[in-house]
């Protein structure tokens, strides 16, 4: 399974929106005053939260994103649009003059969460005419087409007339993916689908104890309320698609450290929508949100989760990091390894017969970087470079054995006589070279050097040679 194509996706957050604020520092004693931990805070960080954060974790994975929400007219509200904005989300805020933007500050030491202070007034009581207008407004522009609508709701009032934004979205048949809160879920009759946790399900349709129950609890809920789907996300047990049309999914939990839970709702739904919006199915979407959340849980606070994380995951679920691969995959991969921090290394030959020579280079390159690819000539470039007799090993067996090796990541094949295009296409950051050369001379040294790379030159181990071997064959 390969990533959908987000950058066609266009996904409508609307829902709560809040400033997240977060102190950090150590704490040695306890006050004086009180029996209370005395934190000297050295660290604070803002970021936007809850269903500006649902945004975030969607424009992470390079999708187009508009945020319709309800905030104060202040200051907060101001750093909370300056950062959307700066992230290339398209952020409508319906300001109330008398109204705070809700802002949560959290207290950390030792990346403990010590309290957590609320400020917030809810908007509940707010005429929402002039924000169904807005919604309206956005939903019917044809020129930037909405393929999908998420209803984030944090049960702070912006979302009371979700029944409204609800059948407007029907009448445009866009799909409309719901994070619910709260004891009545009659407000989202006609979803497409909700995204419960369990403690929030079971809220609603009682106490479950096993995965069964949970089925048939969910397909009542499904035909209550009028839905296509539910999607019951189960913590540590990993998350259950549940819908009449087809066979219940259910997907255990990424084996990961969990560090913080903070925002992983968030992280599902959003991934889930911008997976469907861009035109993947809803049962691999959830495969690709249930592996985004397994990473977002390793991050501190409301975190989000990048097209490099989100496709590494993919990458080592299936086992598809190391190997055979075509150029245009190891591009993707190389910029992969780079957003990680890491390096990559290249080299090339033809590899007809390994020998102990070769495993000592291969693994002396390796050495250089974190990730090594080698390039190998097929078959017609070989036999233009050696003789009408070579190689012994087809291309295909040749590789396979390369791929084999433990210093060897990623093997490529190419059909020129120098590797000079392959190289100057994925641009590695070290290119290791076998002999005596100038670095200039090595072909793709130039482009490499150019890129900021760097040209090692390595030398062979003697005694070792296919030519020798293969006259020593003969000689028998």
């Amino acid at each position: 399974m390969n990533l959908p194509p987000y950058e066609k996706a266009k996904v409508l957050v609307v829902g709560d929106v809040m400033l997240d604020r977060y102190w950090d520092g150590t704490t040695q004693r306890i006050s004086p005053e009180a029996p209370v931990p005395i934190v000297k805070v050295e660290k604070m960080h803002d970021a936007p939260g809850a269903a500006a954060n649902v945004a975030l974790n969607i424009r992470s994975l390079d999708a187009d994103v508009c945020l319709l929400s309800m905030t104060g007219d202040d200051a907060l509200a101001d750093q909370l649009e300056s950062q959307l904005t700066e992230k290339s989300i398209q952020t409508d805020f319906y300001r109330i003059n008398h109204k705070q933007t809700i802002t949560k500050l959290r207290i950390l030491s030792q990346h403990q969460q010590l309290i957590r202070l609320d400020f917030e007034q809810g908007f509940e009581d707010v005429d929402a005419e002039k924000f169904i207008q807005m919604y309206k407004n956005i939903i019917s522009d044809v020129e930037d087409k909405i393929n999908i609508i998420i209803l984030s709701d944090y049960n702070k009032g912006v979302l009371k007339c979700a029944p409204i934004l609800i059948q407007l979205a029907r009448e445009k048949n866009i799909p409309i993916f719901i994070d619910p809160k709260g004891d009545d879920y009659s407000r989202y009759h006609g979803a497409d689908l909700l995204t419960p946790n369990r403690k929030e399900f079971e809220l609603i349709a009682g106490k479950c104890k096993d995965e069964n129950e949970i089925v048939q609890k969910a397909l009542k809920l499904i035909q209550d309320l009028n839905l296509k789907a539910l999607l019951v996300t189960r913590g540590e047990e990993g998350m259950s698609l549940i819908s009449p049309h087809y066979p219940p999914l259910h997907l255990p939990a990424q084996k990961q450290e969990i560090f913080d839970v903070t925002g992983a709702g968030d992280t599902v739904i959003g991934v889930l929508a911008a997976s469907v919006a861009a035109g993947m199915s809803l049962h691999q979407s959830v495969v690709l949100a249930n592996l985004a959340a397994g990473i977002v849980v390793t991050k501190l606070g409301a975190a989000t989760v990048s097209l490099h994380e989100l496709r590494r995951e993919l990458q080592q679920e299936h086992n598809l990091r190391r190997g055979v691969l075509t150029e245009n995959e190891l591009l993707q991969i190389i910029e992969d390894a780079h957003a990680h921090g890491e390096t990559v290394v290249m080299t090339n030959g033809c590899f007809d017969i390994l020998h102990p020579g070769h495993i000592a280079y291969l693994e002396e390159a390796k050495k250089s970087g974190d990730h090594l690819i080698v390039a190998v000539n097929d078959d017609d470039s070989v036999r233009r470079l050696k003789d009408p007799g070579r190689p012994i090993n087809s291309l295909q067996h040749r590789m396979a054995v390369l791929a084999g090796l433990l210093a060897v990541d990623w093997v490529v094949p190419f059909s020129e006589d120098t590797p000079e295009r392959i190289i100057s296409k994925l641009l590695p950051d070290i290119l290791v070279k076998g002999g005596d050369y100038q670095a200039e001379a090595v072909a793709g040294g130039k482009a490499v050097i150019a890129n900021g790379g760097q040209v090692k030159i390595l030398l062979f181990v003697d005694g070792h040679s296919t030519t020798a071997m293969l006259e020593k064959i003969q000689q028998l």
